[in-house]
């Protein structure tokens, strides 16, 4: 029998049964409770050491488009457990959400359905709360922040206005990546390896336009020194950073030309040991060599027209007639090109133009491939030979290593090992007045500037006479205006509405334009984690006292996709807030965000047609018993966990899986899958193990409730008043306590917190039915369950708590949200001992452990006077007595008057 297989996951159809049901109702019964968080105070004597009072946890907020997906909930359910976890701890936690609602998406479904785009966004941020507001995630909605609305970007404006006047927001004309599906500029970071829009996907084209850009470079030594304070940072996530600013430690050489027009022009090089095989000379398209010799050769001047269409991986070159560049170590002539692999902003002299490379094709891939495309029967020179023993005869070309020995064609410097070599020629060559040492870094400027209309308005007014003049701090917010639909004719969308254009030059008063341009939404995100420290101030940004109390925030979860963009762009920001005097961050050098989690993506269950590599719709598909079919081949499809993607149909959605299931069972659930940090295989159908666990723990609280009137004065007794069941009970239930406090406390494994909870939940079910350890331990042990479980499962949680307030009034004042104190592990002060008779066991008997060391007499009283041993030994004389490990062995021969020899082994 065939069944639909549902859009989540495309597992076998979910039906709402009695068990799912019933913790549905739970969830529904608690949600007004929960969605508060805690309101019972819990104290400050159980607070997380090396944490602060005031604790401060935050979500990346999203982008409200109007649906939650998977890897959202994954996110809002690890910042939720661990904000209810430090509150249960006694810790005043700041747990704040808002939306990061500027950007493309919203302005392009606009444009698609006609209407304004703050329609839109609003209507998907009240879909968004309501959706957050069913999985139970306990926020401060107090402090609720929009980037689309005034109150907020205005001080977006604020902070640029401030960066202007300290010279950290500048103009120039300059290449830009324009995205044409979007129609509006990309920063650098926004375009993959592969030349495309990290958003539409589309090939990325050149332009040149005037731009706003933040001077992020002023911070680029801090914001690389500042990483090694950031201990609680996931390392792939600094790697990144660190290669992204990309520091390098190289130098400057000076090249002579045979042109009297051009008599030098400078390289950058980290690779000065390879000078003595430079091969040709490689320039970006804007070098001024290029642009003079540009405008008297049409062929040339037309290739610098055509090369922003060549491929990325382009090794076309153009040689430059009439110019040769002279080596400055071998003194020898060698051609110049303009080369489409050298990136124009590449090592570039300040306030210059263009950038050079040495083309080294014995030495670098790149230049060894644009050598045979341009220089074919150019014979590859090297100069640095492996230190490999595979290569005594012969040196691979290209070699790209950076460790090998010197060539006999290095003028004076062979058989040193590279680095020294590399030293020694930069001091020459510095000595010699024709090279600097330059530390250079890979990192640019901050391009801001936007082509459109969904997002903050850059406060500037162009005047011709007094230039860019920045909009008065009394004038702000400069408001977007308010259209019904947004200008597509080109251009601008803001150039087209004139009475937002025309406006009077505030430093004149003569007839000007304001900047039409609007802000990067990455600068909506780079401070917004401030603004919710005061989200009602009309002055400022926020105010000093608030933010130093509270900054920064102590946890910042969200996905390592944003590695590079928005934690990096927050980081210069901060540390610009605090040089204005904005907030105190001395202690963390003005960092933001103390300890990063960066959650692993979620992957949904993928079928593909083995045949024609196609990917499989849940209604091409059908059950059959243990296994999924193809319907109209009956083949097995091939399974794989991927990315979720409308184009896979393997999407999950999560208010599906919370109406089949609840929200406690879905939160656990998306725990339990996988590590944090990993990527998580969705696998809905599996969720029935939770809820079996969830019903178990709600059975056992009802059932132990039963056994007596319990006290609130309970405590775990000392050593000599348990059995042996006891202290195993106590110590196992210790292992517990501490190890899901401390997967909690590093925020790490918290898939190792629901298994635990459910061997603990084991523990006092087998407890309480072989009734071997006292009853009020029993339930001493599970109220610290209930509490345990309340990060997770909280409505879970209050039904339990609430069952046993109900029928044990002696526990009525009991607060179930205060977290379990560690308690110190127990031993047992007995042991189990046997006695052998002449080779056979008689009896066994429990004593205290060190009964061996008082002695042979002790031990044959201490069992004379046992009941159970007495009648084995009254009236009878051993012959031997021997004490081993637990074992008391004895044996009797014929009857004598006095005691026979006594052995102590």
């Amino acid at each position: 029998m065939s069944m639909k297989v549902p859009q989540s996951g495309i597992q076998v159809a979910q039906r709402i049964n009695k068990l799912s049901q019933r913790l549905i109702d739970v969830s529904e019964k608690w949600k007004p409770i929960t969605l508060k968080g805690i309101q019972t105070p819990v104290g400050k004597i159980n607070l997380v050491k090396n944490r602060p009072e005031s604790m401060y946890i935050l979500s990346m907020f999203p982008y409200p488009s109007g649906m939650l997906h998977m890897g959202h909930l994954r996110v809002y359910v690890i910042s939720d457990t661990l904000n209810r976890f430090y509150q249960q701890r006694g810790h005043d936690v700041i747990h704040p959400m808002g939306w990061d609602a500027f950007g493309l998406p919203a302005e392009n479904a606009a444009i698609e359905r006609g209407i304004n785009p703050k329609v839109w966004t609003e209507e998907n941020i009240e879909k968004m709360k309501k959706q957050m507001n069913n999985m139970l995630a306990n926020f401060s909605w107090e402090r609720e922040l929009k980037t689309c609305d005034p109150d907020y970007y205005k001080f977006n404006q604020w902070i640029f206005l401030k960066m202007f006047e300290k010279g950290l927001a500048y103009r120039k004309e300059a290449e830009i990546n324009w995205d044409p599906i979007d129609k509006t500029v990309l920063a650098n970071e926004q375009v993959d390896a592969k030349g495309r829009s990290w958003r539409s996907g589309a090939i990325v084209e050149k332009k040149m336009l005037n731009q706003w850009f933040l001077k992020i470079t002023d911070y680029t030594q801090d914001l690389l020194q500042d990483m090694n304070i950031l201990k609680k940072w996931p390392d792939k996530v600094k790697t990144m950073q660190h290669h992204w600013i990309g520091k390098s430690k190289g130098a400057r050489i000076t090249f002579e030309t045979n042109c009297e027009e051009f008599k030098t022009f400078s390289v950058y090089t980290t690779r000065a040991e390879t000078i003595s095989v430079v091969q040709f000379i490689g320039l970006s398209y804007d070098h001024p060599i290029v642009t003079k010799f540009a405008k008297t050769n049409q062929d040339l001047q037309k290739y610098i027209d055509g090369i922003r269409d060549l491929p990325d991986d382009s090794k076309s070159g153009f040689r430059i007639p009439g110019i040769m560049a002279i080596n400055p170590w071998t003194k020898k002539e060698i051609p110049i090109f303009v080369a489409p692999y050298v990136i124009p902003s590449y090592a570039n002299e300040e306030g210059t133009k263009g950038a050079a490379v040495m083309g080294v094709p014995g030495h670098d891939s790149r230049d060894f491939v644009f050598s045979n495309e341009n220089l074919p029967d150019e014979p590859i020179n090297t100069c640095v030979k492996p230190i490999s023993t595979m290569f005594l005869n012969s040196t691979p070309v290209p070699f790209t290593e950076k460790i090998g020995y010197m060539e006999d064609n290095t003028g004076g410097m062979a058989g040193m090992v590279t680095n020294e070599a590399r030293k020694k020629m930069v001091d020459q060559m510095v000595e010699d007045g024709i090279a600097k040492k330059i530390d250079q870094y890979r990192l640019r400027d901050w391009l801001i500037s936007r082509q459109r209309y969904w997002g903050t308005p850059i406060p500037i007014i162009h005047c011709d006479s007094c230039g860019p003049v920045p909009v008065p701090e009394k004038d702000l917010p400069v408001v977007l205006p308010d259209v019904h639909e947004i200008p597509t004719r080109g251009g601008n969308p803001l150039a087209h509405i004139h009475d937002f254009v025309d406006v009077k030059c505030p430093s004149c008063g003569g007839d000007a334009k304001r900047e039409t341009d609007t802000m990067d939404t990455f600068m909506d995100s780079s401070w917004y984690y401030f603004r919710y420290l005061d989200n009602k101030n009309k002055s400022l940004p926020f105010a000093y006292d608030k933010a130093s109390k509270n900054m920064p925030v102590e946890i910042y979860v969200g996905g390592v996709e944003h590695a590079i963009l928005h934690l990096l762009y927050s980081r210069f920001v901060s540390k610009f807030l605090g040089s204005i005097n904005m907030w105190d961050g001395k202690n963390c050098h003005y960092e933001p965000f103390n300890q990063l989690v960066t959650q692993g993506m979620v992957h949904g269950k993928t079928f593909v047609d083995p045949k024609t590599g196609k990917f499989l719709k849940p209604d091409e598909l059908e059950n059959a018993g243990d296994k999924m079919i193809i319907k109209d081949t009956g083949e097995t499809p091939d399974i794989s966990y991927e990315k979720m993607s409308k184009s896979k149909y393997n999407g999950a959605d999560p208010d599906e899986c919370i109406t089949h299931h609840g929200p406690d069972a879905t939160r656990a659930h998306i725990l339990f899958q996988a590590p944090v940090h990993d990527v998580l295989s969705w696998d809905e159908s599996k969720i029935i193990g939770i809820e079996r666990w969830l019903q178990r723990i709600i059975s056992i609280t009802g059932k132990i409730s039963e056994f007596k009137q319990f006290e609130a004065s309970y405590k775990t007794p000392v050593e000599d008043e348990l059995n042996e069941f006891e202290v195993e009970f106590h110590n196992e239930m210790q292992r517990y306590v501490r190890s899901i406090t401390e997967s909690f406390e590093r925020c790490q494994h918290l898939n190792t917190v629901i298994s635990d909870y459910m061997k603990a939940t084991h523990l006092i079910d087998k407890a309480s039915m072989n009734r071997k350890v006292r009853d009020d331990m029993i339930m001493f042990n599970l109220q610290k369950l209930i509490s345990l479980i309340y990060p997770v499962t909280p409505s879970i949680s209050e039904e339990m708590a609430s069952t046993i307030k109900e029928k044990q009034p002696g526990l009525a004042s009991w607060n179930h949200y205060q977290w379990p104190m560690k308690e110190r592990m127990t031993e047992w002060p007995f042991k189990h001992y046997q006695v052998v008779i002449n080779g056979r066991t008689k009896f066994k008997f429990v004593a205290e452990k060190n009964l061996f060391k008082k002695g042979m007499d002790y031990v044959y009283e201490y069992l004379i006077k046992d009941p159970v041993g007495r009648p084995y030994l009254v009236n009878r004389t051993y012959d031997k007595m021997i004490l081993k490990y637990n074992i008391v062995s004895f044996v009797f021969k014929k009857p004598k008057k006095n005691k026979g020899h006594v052995n102590i082994d």
